[in-house]
């Protein structure tokens, strides 16, 4: 995925990446997706509480999700 993202933006900068899915809500992917460098997540509604909370951990500290 980071190789994707690198090389999506190397070709057209400014590129916006995410993903969408039960995956884009999970707590430990959300990190991940952040360290990729993805620009946003999806998830289903009941997800988003915890997405986003995890989203702005992530972003504000750059530690692991604490449900490992």
């Amino acid at each position: 995925m980071r190789i994707a993202v690198d090389e999506g933006r190397a070709a057209r900068p400014g590129l916006k990446v995410g993903v969408c899915g039960e995956h884009g809500g999970d707590p430990d992917s959300i990190h991940f997706f952040h360290d990729a460098g993805l620009d946003y997540v999806s998830c289903s509604p009941f997800r988003v509480p915890v997405a986003r909370l995890e989203a702005c951990r992530a972003a504000l500290t750059g530690e692991p999700s604490s449900r490992s």
